[in-house]
């Protein structure tokens, strides 16, 4: 869970969000600029939250959607992942 919480993706978008919020934050009036900067904000989080879901599948052995990041990388992610559980149970 830590490399997901700390993947530049999430990381980059909550420090958007932060640097947006603070910029309303101001006396400045909300206009059509300011929400297009939210709806492309949104966007942005809702891809790198699709992008963890995507993993963690991908690294429990499901396929993923084609038009994913990690389509074609199932495998590998699988692979890493039962390598790692061996290491830490011992087997």
């Amino acid at each position: 869970m830590r490399k997901y919480l700390f993947g530049t993706g999430l990381f980059g978008v909550i420090l958007g969000g932060v640097g947006l919020l603070r910029a309303v934050r101001g006396n400045a009036p909300f206009t059509w600029r300011v929400a297009l900067a939210f709806v492309s904000w949104a966007i942005s989080l809702t891809l790198a939250i699709g992008t963890i879901i995507d993993i963690g599948r991908a690294e429990r052995g499901h396929v993923v959607d084609p038009d994913s990041p990690i389509a074609g990388q199932e495998e590998r992610l699988l692979q890493k992942r039962l390598v790692r559980k061996r290491r830490l149970y011992g087997q």
